[in-house]
């Protein structure tokens, strides 16, 4: 069978501009709102090293724990729920799990527990759910949906009790997991951790220097001053080491800085990866506007943060699908007159960004 190769798979592409000093600006709900984030990835034109109070940012992310082999009935343990979920957010994401072929869990900091199941795993729980909304042709897959703080789900209520003995009796679902507690971290989840195996990992911070970088020239006031798709095609290729300087025509890649553009001596591309907080997200934006406000040859920076591919949930509460890339991301692009360019991309499969 012949493949149209002229056909890419459908996005969701939201734009949105804006100013911080706009008191109706929306960007720490949008930032809040993608609670499982795997990279962060920063882009500095005109720069070289990290200034110190960026450097200070980077070292500061909170830390996320892997726990191995953990059986998913350990998140209505009351002790956890007491200690952890009522007193905080709780971000925690099933790991090397496949959201098209396998079971897979998230434990958002609303207390929303989320599991995404196959049709016979669902069956086995005997709890209510729905059908994924991104089934094919047939009902092949379940989602499972339940407020944790909600009075109906306290323990030793019937709703409670039912999910417990389908957890821990039928289904007996286990798991890789990750897990951090934002404000009290390893703390609030000692208890939980003593029981299994389990290590601690701090957020892997990684840069390099580049030299004679051609980049499009962005203007704060002009949301079409450059294509958006062009545009997060670029700064994804100089995130992944790829090459633009192509000719349009060039058989091993066509990919090219979008004009306008200018060359700058040297820019600094800087990776976080990790389980990434979405307060750690917003002090570094923050700490970006400082950045910018200072006397600099750069008007601009970019800041674009990667959502966990195989999470069941992406933006807010809503289903995440996979059918072939599973992006669930945002970039945005902050400029020195503390205005922004805000872009909020998904695939297919899932629903449109806020």
């Amino acid at each position: 069978m012949s493949v149209d190769l002229d056909q890419t798979p459908r996005s969701l592409l939201v734009c949105d501009r804006s100013s911080f000093l706009n008191e109706k600006n929306r960007i720490s709900s949008q930032v809040e709102q993608l609670h499982f984030n795997y990279k962060v990835s920063l882009l500095l034109p005109e720069c070289s090293s990290a200034p110190s109070h960026l450097d200070t940012v980077f070292s500061s992310f909170n830390s996320f724990y892997l726990i191995r082999n953990m059986p998913i009935y350990e998140l209505l343990d009351k002790h956890f729920l007491k200690t952890a979920v009522y007193q905080g957010s709780v971000y925690g994401v099933s790991y090397r799990t496949r959201i098209d072929e396998d079971n897979c869990v998230a434990l958002m900091p609303n207390g929303h527990l989320s599991l995404s199941l196959d049709k016979d795993s669902f069956e086995l729980l005997g709890a209510e759910g729905k059908p994924s909304r991104f089934n094919h042709r047939t009902t092949c897959r379940y989602v499972v949906c339940v407020d944790l703080t909600d009075s109906s789900m306290a323990p030793g209520g019937r709703g409670y009790q039912r999910l417990l003995t389908g957890l821990r009796s039928r289904l007996q679902l286990k798991t890789d997991f990750l897990l951090s507690h934002h404000p009290g971290g390893g703390a609030s989840l000692q208890n939980l951790l003593s029981r299994y195996d389990w290590s601690e990992h701090r957020p892997d911070v990684s840069s390099r220097t580049l030299t004679n970088l051609s980049c499009p020239t962005l203007q704060s006031c002009d949301l079409q001053s450059c294509d958006p798709h062009s545009l997060l095609e670029w700064i994804g290729a100089v995130d992944a080491h790829i090459s633009c300087e192509n000719s349009s025509s060039s058989f091993l890649s066509s990919l090219v800085c979008p004009e306008p553009k200018t060359t700058v001596s040297r820019a600094l591309s800087v990776s976080v990866c990790g389980l990434l907080l979405p307060q750690d997200v917003h002090r570094l934006i923050q700490q970006i506007r400082y950045y910018l406000e200072q006397p600099r040859l750069e008007s601009w920076v970019s800041l674009t943060v990667h959502g966990f591919v195989d999470s069941p949930v992406s933006w807010g509460g809503n289903e995440h699908g996979v059918l072939r890339g599973g992006e669930n991301f945002y970039s945005l692009l902050i400029f020195r007159d503390q205005t922004y360019q805000l872009h909020l991309a998904t695939g297919a499969h899932d629903t449109c960004p806020p």
